[in-house]
């Protein structure tokens, strides 16, 4: 275990896995983004994927190693940013936007993680628990089993336009976050190359769109159609 102590306590060690766990969330983001699309297809696809999702035994180990990677991804973006403060505690008296990382992504990358946090905290109060604590909850019967109405859940809460504007501000955030971290993931593990690294931009870049508009549709059509189609 030696090696797992060199890592963490070496800045490019740290910053090595915030960018291993920075991908692997943008790959949850993408996966779970697709699903959410599911709701487009017919209110008993989306609950029966939410079902099939949640009945599975390997959800809890599945969770366990989400929290982890966020926590992990969260705790050492704390510790390089207080790190980097130290190592210079006076700023600069002019910042000079030479190479990479000068864009608005790059300079509000604390602050949009701080957002995303905040967001994932209420995302999980508003959904996960509610469906935990089960009260107003309201069951269906698909395909013979009985499951979470999800899909009656997500258009009555979306009914409310503060509960819109605040799903909004928090994807936008982690589209804007991952806009540049992508690109940043891949130059910290050294897979920079003057042919390719254009093109890792564009599709990070490209990739940050798909899933901010992914996610952000959902609630502005659940609003505008109150889910009749």
């Amino acid at each position: 275990m030696n090696w797992l102590k060199i890592l963490f306590n070496s800045s490019i060690g740290k910053k090595q896995v915030m960018a291993v766990t920075g991908l692997s969330l943008t790959l949850f983001l993408l996966v779970h983004m697709l699903g959410n699309l599911l709701i487009y297809v017919s209110s008993d696809a989306f609950n029966m994927y939410s079902y099939k999702l949640t009945s599975n035994p390997l959800i809890y180990v599945a969770e366990a190693g989400l929290v982890a990677l966020f926590l992990s991804h969260i705790g050492l973006a704390i510790r390089l940013t207080l790190e980097n403060k130290k190592a210079r505690p006076v700023g600069y008296y002019m910042k000079q936007k030479t190479g990479r990382g000068t864009t608005f992504a790059s300079q509000t990358m604390p602050y949009t993680g701080l957002i995303g946090l905040v967001f994932v905290i209420i995302h999980i109060i508003n959904f996960k628990l509610a469906t935990i604590t089960g009260n107003g909850i309201e069951m269906v019967t698909v395909e013979g089993i009985e499951m979470i109405n999800l899909y009656k859940l997500v258009i009555e809460h979306f009914q409310s336009p503060l509960a819109i504007l605040i799903y909004l501000l928090g994807v936008s955030a982690f589209g804007i976050h991952i806009s540049h971290g992508i690109g940043s993931a891949f130059q910290t593990l050294g897979l920079r190359h003057p042919k390719y690294t254009p093109i890792i931009e564009k599709t990070s870049i490209a990739l940050a769109v798909l899933i901010t508009a992914g996610f952000s549709s959902v609630p502005v059509w659940a609003y505008i159609t109150g889910g009749q189609v």
